[in-house]
């Protein structure tokens, strides 16, 4: 059985590409969604919708017709778009009797802790109500250095913050083929992937031309978001009407499957965190231990860069600078430094107070690296 046909709660991404033309929405193809949202909420599955658009939709009203803006005409457009894009959001929905929410977020509000448990309360309720929200980034106040970037990984970690049975990409390439059919044709699609490898993310390429920030890249990094979370997630075309009626009646996709380890909701939240406030670089040996379900002990750390606090999430390298795990650091930075590369007896004597023995407990760490994963 598809996971589409058995998934309770779905997130589906929606890219400006697909939903605006020449500076203008698409009405019946938006209609033609929102039917297949009703026809959805009608048989108790809940429907979350993730939707760029807001700048495409002010280009033209602002007369910003470059390719590259300035952050603040791109704010600027957002402010504008947003207005539209919530109310063709709304007057879609309202025409099949479904009742929008609108919810913009940041990266920071999936990262701090507490914003991302309020987020999740806030979508909760309005399931309760029966309402379908339509998430964006709230491009208006966030910066380069701290964005998404692309909804692509907003909706994974929208997937993974409400634990969605699937998420589903919207694109226009109907799933992931082993190089871009555009270039190669004897590329192959692959219609269902298990395990996100190291020669599957290889596969990602550049993003495509025009307005969308997106690209496969994105959407295989989504994947493991979602995919490390528990959710299915398919890349699938969606410029025809009606396209998840037609993606529930079989039409080819590429569905990713969840990983069979299952996490915790709080290491679903560690484990999909985008932006680290640092890095502890750690020896073989350490390596070896978190392979195994261990914690990290500070006599394994070699290094300690960043600035971040107590609580906040780092990335674990190997001296080779690849990603291991990412977790929640016990201490401080200028702490960390202090007992690195010591034992955890000596952490009183070195710091003038006891603190705890890992620097990252492993019920506060998450394996990041696909072979590490393998060995856990």
């Amino acid at each position: 059985m598809s996971p589409f046909a058995q998934a309770r709660r779905i997130v589906v991404k929606i890219g400006s590409a697909l939903l605006v033309e020449r500076g203008e929405p698409r009405a019946v193809w938006l209609d033609s969604l929102a039917a297949d949202i009703a026809a959805l909420k009608a048989r108790g599955v809940e429907v979350v919708v993730v939707s760029s658009g807001a700048q495409a939709l002010a280009r033209g009203k602002l007369g910003l017709t470059r390719k590259v803006l300035r952050l603040e005409e791109k704010q600027a457009a957002a402010a504008v778009g947003q207005i539209r894009l919530a109310g063709s959001w709304d007057a879609a929905l309202a025409a099949h009797g479904l009742r929008a929410a609108q919810l913009l977020l940041t990266l920071e509000d999936t990262e701090d802790r507490r914003r991302y448990l309020n987020a999740r309360a806030t979508l909760a309720t309005l399931a309760e109500f029966g309402c379908v929200p339509v998430i964006n980034e709230n491009d208006t106040v966030t910066t380069a250095e701290i964005r998404f970037g692309d909804n692509d990984r907003l909706a994974a970690r929208v997937a993974a913050m409400i634990s969605a049975d699937a998420l589903i990409l919207f694109s226009d390439i109907d799933g992931l083929y082993t190089a871009d059919p555009r270039k190669d044709p004897k590329a192959e699609h692959l219609p269902v992937v298990e395990r996100l490898t190291d020669e599957i993310m290889a596969m990602g390429g550049d993003p495509p031309p025009g307005y969308s920030s997106g690209g496969m890249r994105t959407k295989l990094i989504a994947a493991r978001i979602a995919t490390d979370a528990g959710c299915s997630m398919a890349i699938a075309l969606g410029a025809a009407p009606h396209p998840l009626k037609r993606l529930e009646a079989g039409e080819r996709c590429t569905w990713f499957l969840p990983s069979p380890e299952g996490r915790t909701a709080r290491k679903r939240w560690i484990g999909g965190s985008l932006l680290p406030h640092g890095t502890l670089t750690v020896d073989a040996g350490a390596a070896r231990a978190l392979h195994r379900g261990g914690s990290l002990l500070p006599a394994g750390v070699r290094a300690v860069t960043g600035d971040f606090s107590r609580g906040d999430p780092v990335s674990v390298r190997d001296e080779a600078g690849r990603e291991l795990a990412r977790g929640l650091s016990a201490y401080d930075a200028a702490d960390a430094a202090r007992i690195a590369g010591h034992r955890s007896a000596e952490i009183e004597a070195l710091l003038g107070w006891r603190g705890r023995d890992e620097i990252i407990h492993r019920d506060d760490l998450v394996l990041t690296e696909p072979a590490a994963e393998k060995e856990d």
